[in-house]
């Protein structure tokens, strides 16, 4: 059966039909334009989750400086307990800090990514828009 199939294939093409080759066309630059989309999509989805982490870092950044001035208060008052609890405090939000920094590292390379992938779409959409226009050219329809 894949003998027929190859055969068909190799006679098809030896007698020059030329819808079997551009009746893909339509499709994959209609596919490339969606990946687009989705592809733009994901870049806003990755800008606005790095906007959300560097409002978080600066939180978390303030959260600190405010947890410092806390505890100096409660270890001038003598007030070891109160100044251990802010200590924890400041080690909890330093690791928000780093979870954020880390998670905005990764976003960075998501854009990167993903503006990749949306150039390398555009050059595709183009080059079958011009093979498509080629293609119409050199065989038009009676």
């Amino acid at each position: 059966m894949k003998n027929r199939t190859l055969i068909a294939a190799l006679l098809a093409l030896a007698l020059g039909i030329p819808a079997v080759a551009t009746a893909q066309q339509p499709s994959d630059s209609n596919r490339d334009r969606h990946e687009v989309r989705r592809d733009r999509r994901d870049l806003r989805r990755d800008r606005r989750d790095a906007r959300n982490d560097r409002r978080d870092v600066r939180q978390d950044s303030g959260d600190i400086r405010q947890d410092r001035r806390e505890r100096r208060r409660d270890l001038k008052q003598g007030d070891t307990t109160a100044a251990r609890q802010e200590t924890r405090d400041i080690r909890h939000d330093r690791r928000d800090v780093r979870n954020d920094r880390r998670d905005l590292r990764s976003d960075r390379r998501d854009r990167r990514s993903d503006r990749r992938d949306i150039r390398q779409d555009r050059r595709d959409v183009r080059r079958d828009r011009h093979d498509s226009t080629k293609a119409d050219s050199t065989h038009p329809n009676p």
